[in-house]
């Protein structure tokens, strides 16, 4: 079965650490994906691509310095994109591992979480949901940017933690015809 992501109902979002002592949260406004289950329910595919400029980590400078060459360089690299290579699932847990490109650079990336099971909803469409998170090292995609502080540690963490909560909506079967 094909899915669509339903984006208004979806979050992506990501969190790095500050100054080594407190968390600073972000999410991407403007996305797209989709997904394949086989007969079985289970996910085989899942792709998604993110706007780099819909960055929002409610702070107008920061987010225009994430934007900048900096960080995400979303003019030079306008998505984010993930492409899965293999899904492994145990009950309702997930693995999915990907392609994924951010600042002009593709490497493996691990997401890991739960799916959920499917439902009619009141309208009768057919729904699923999946939520999933990984860590990346920021560096690793060539966004280098930082500052050491005075007494030890790093203004931005290397490491950053994603988490998104999708949810998908089967596609129409005229859509699957190519109608």
């Amino acid at each position: 079965m094909q899915w669509n992501l339903d984006t208004t109902h979806t979050q992506v979002g990501f969190s790095v650490k500050h100054m080594a002592i407190s968390t600073v949260r972000g999410r991407f406004t403007k996305f797209d994906g989709s997904g394949e289950t086989n007969d079985a329910g289970m996910l085989t595919k899942a792709a998604f691509t993110i706007d780099a400029a819909s960055v929002d980590t409610n702070q107008t400078q920061r987010d225009a310095h994430l934007r900048s060459a900096d960080f995400f360089d979303a003019e030079q690299f306008p998505t984010l994109t993930f492409e899965s290579t293999s899904v492994t699932r145990t009950g309702s847990d997930i693995s999915i591992t990907g392609n994924f490109t951010m600042h002009g650079v593709t490497k493996s990336l691990t997401l890991k979480g739960e799916m959920a099971g499917v439902v009619k909803d009141p309208w009768g469409m057919t729904r699923t949901a999946l939520t999933v998170e990984g860590v990346l090292n920021r560096k690793e995609w060539g966004l280098t940017w930082n500052q050491a502080l005075e007494l030890g540690g790093l203004m931005v963490s290397e490491d950053v933690k994603l988490h998104l909560e999708l949810e998908a909506v089967a596609a129409p079967v005229a859509e699957l015809a190519g109608v």
